[in-house]
């Protein structure tokens, strides 16, 4: 995999991948247009860990009508400001998966298939809540 990060202005870059992908990075205080580097960390695991529930959920053959995730990170307040703490919710809306469910199945991708995850440092918690359409 091979990203290629090119300046736009001293706070604003566009990465690229090899296939020709882009994600735009906003690093200005004021008058941001795009995420941060750290919001696209909290947007990768999310959409990470998003993914193999929303499949596993599917595979347990339950209805998956909606899923949010809602991340919240806690950083350092020194340089360097990574992560310490991230909280992730999950809110899945289904006429008919349960809560146990949904906690297994998040578990099990966070833990065991979110490469993500799997790569930071920060200790990452979860909750999850079930909505009825």
């Amino acid at each position: 995999m091979k990203i290629t990060t090119t300046y736009t202005s001293d706070y604003e870059y566009t990465s690229t991948t090899e296939e020709g992908q882009t994600v735009k990075i906003d690093m200005k205080d004021s008058g941001k247009t795009d995420m941060s580097p750290m919001q696209l960390v909290l947007s990768a695991l999310a959409g990470c860990v998003a993914v193999e529930v929303a499949l596993m959920i599917q595979k347990r053959r339950k209805k998956l009508v909606d899923l949010r995730i809602e991340a919240d990170g806690k950083r350092r307040n020194e340089t360097p400001k990574g992560f310490t703490d991230i909280h992730l919710k999950f809110i899945l809306v289904s006429p008919d998966a349960n809560l146990e469910e949904l906690e297994k199945v998040t578990k099990l991708g966070l833990e065991n298939y979110c490469s993500v995850g799997n790569s930071l440092k920060a200790n990452v918690t979860f909750d999850c809540v079930i909505e009825r359409p």
